[in-house]
């Protein structure tokens, strides 16, 4: 198996995808001979053309309306956001008009678009080209949010946003694009949405995560079996729908239960885990349900000092880590 980066797994899984149906599109800011801010769509127009890799104006809601008309009428777009921060103005568009479609229209009609967002900080981005800004779709019926945080699986879910019927959202981790590496079969393959993965088993305490977070928890895990506990790591993957049986199955196994987010902890995916974790773990549990993140504060600073001290790192996990199984 041939070893890519995040991004050039992206990149390959839209060619490929490209390749296999015709109907499938992009468009965005810069994405035709620029290739992308980041390069996730370099050299595409070369290959397939105007008509197919279609430069927009900087305008995020004609972005994704654009995608929702081309939709609802046989096209599966695939529209790219070239920061999380630039997705306010097209909130309607997904939040109001794309998770509706299929509810609205009695199943006559869906919305069979992606909608790729390069999210979160560790890259000195500063408060606007580093937010983290999952929670608010996951919120959302109708709209389905991935996070695949290594190259085998960006590959995995990303085509499999690309053939679903329904709007996906796939958060892509700027640090991860080109700081992570992993083998990526070069055959088809998809990686089912709503299925979360144990990428380190355990028997102490399982850390749920994801995203960037998702690698630094493995750190942690490996710092804290010299200490003498073992920690199961499991990568949600997918936001909404969270894999509930997934969580609750690992959180009883081993009794105690860390979520670990680089977004702000309140009214957040960590909440929504911990919530999942007490309504069906309650009495197989040996600590209390904990959750580690950033302080409350607007992200992300600028300066390198306050952007480390308020991401997550791997030796603040496994003061966590240490903190819980001591209880």
């Amino acid at each position: 198996m041939p070893e890519q980066t995040v991004i050039e797994a992206v990149r390959a899984t839209m060619q490929a995808e490209m390749q296999r149906d015709d109907s499938v599109i992009l468009l965005g800011e810069d994405v035709g001979s620029r290739g992308g801010v980041f390069l996730a769509s370099d050299g595409l127009i070369d290959e397939f053309g105007e008509d197919r890799v279609i430069d927009t104006p900087l305008a995020e809601s004609s972005i994704c309306g654009v995608a929702i008309g081309a939709a609802v009428n046989g096209l599966r777009p695939i529209a790219e956001i070239q920061f999380a921060d630039f997705v306010w103005p097209a909130i309607n568009q997904l939040v109001g008009e794309a998770s509706k479609v299929r509810y609205g229209t009695n199943g006559v009609k869906t919305a069979p678009m992606t909608v790729r967002v390069p999210y979160g900080g560790g890259v000195r981005g500063g408060l606007y080209h580093s937010q983290s800004i999952e929670v608010l779709f996951a919120h959302t019926p109708g709209l389905s949010v991935v996070a695949p945080a290594t190259p085998y699986d960006a590959k995995g879910l990303l085509a499999s946003a690309i053939r679903s019927e329904d709007p996906v959202i796939v958060l892509e981790h700027k640090r991860t694009y080109r700081l992570v590496k992993g083998d990526v079969p070069d055959e088809d393959y998809t990686i089912p949405i709503g299925k979360a993965e144990i990428k380190r088993p355990g028997t102490d305490l399982s850390i749920f995560t994801y995203g960037l977070m998702l690698h630094y928890a493995l750190q942690a895990a490996e710092m804290a079996s010299a200490q003498g506990v073992d920690v199961e790591v499991v990568d949600l993957r997918t936001l909404r729908p969270l894999d509930e049986d997934a969580i609750a199955e690992s959180a009883s196994r081993t009794g105690k239960a860390l979520i670990v987010q680089e977004d702000t902890p309140a009214v957040s995916i960590s909440s929504e885990v911990a919530a999942i974790i007490g309504e069906r773990c309650f009495f197989d549990l040996d600590g209390p349900i904990t959750r580690l993140g950033p302080p409350e504060i607007p992200p992300m600073p600028f300066s390198p000092i306050q952007e480390a001290a308020f991401m997550p790192s791997p030796e603040k996990i496994l003061a966590a880590i240490i903190k819980l199984a001591e209880l």
